[in-house]
C-alpha cells in the first residue's frame, strides 16, 4: 500500500498552498482577466478577489484549471497526481479508487482530468497524413489496386 508521507498529501491547508505554489510561482494570477499581483486575500483561506476595476472577481486556485468544479478535497487531488506521475506504467481509475479510499467515479474523474492536464497538442493522424495503418488483417480505408 502506498503511503503519502509529503506534506501536500497530509491536510487541506498544505494541499492548497502546494497547488498554489506550483500554479502561481510568482504570485498570484487572475485566471479570469490574467492580472498578475493585483489579487488579494479574503476572509476564506484559498479565496482571492480581483483587484482590478474592470474585473472584481472571485477565484481560487481550482479556477480554470483541471481542479475546477471537483468537491474532491485538493489533498486527494495531489494523492492522485502523485499516483499517476510516479507510475512506471501508468494507472487504473480502479487503483486509484483502492489506493485512495474513494469511489471509483470520484477515481475515474481524477484519473480522466489529470490525463487531460498531462496530455500535449493535438492527436496526429495514427500513421502519418495520407498513409495505409493496418492492424490485426483489418484494413480500413480505400482500396488499392
Amino acid at each position: 500500500m502506498t503511503t503519502f508521507n509529503e506534506p501536500q498529501h497530509q491536510t487541506e491547508e498544505a494541499a492548497r498552498q502546494w497547488f498554489e505554489s506550483l500554479r502561481w510561482p510568482d504570485g498570484v494570477v487572475c485566471p479570469h482577466c490574467g492580472s498578475i499581483g493585483r489579487a488579494y486575500a479574503r476572509s476564506k483561506p484559498g479565496l482571492y478577489r480581483c483587484a482590478e476595476k474592470e474585473c472584481r472577481k472571485d477565484f481560487t486556485v481550482r479556477t480554470k484549471s483541471v481542479l475546477e468544479s471537483s468537491h474532491i478535497p485538493l489533498r486527494l487531488w495531489a494523492q492522485a497526481f502523485t499516483l499517476l506521475c510516479s507510475s512506471k506504467k501508468g494507472m487504473s481509475a480502479h487503483q486509484v479508487h483502492r489506493t485512495l479510499k474513494i469511489t471509483y467515479k470520484s477515481a475515474w474523474f481524477l484519473c480522466h482530468r489529470i490525463r487531460e492536464a498531462m496530455r500535449t497538442g493535438g492527436l496526429a493522424p495514427m500513421g502519418g497524413g495520407g498513409k495505409v495503418v493496418e492492424g490485426d488483417e483489418t484494413f480500413i480505408g480505400e482500396e488499392t489496386a
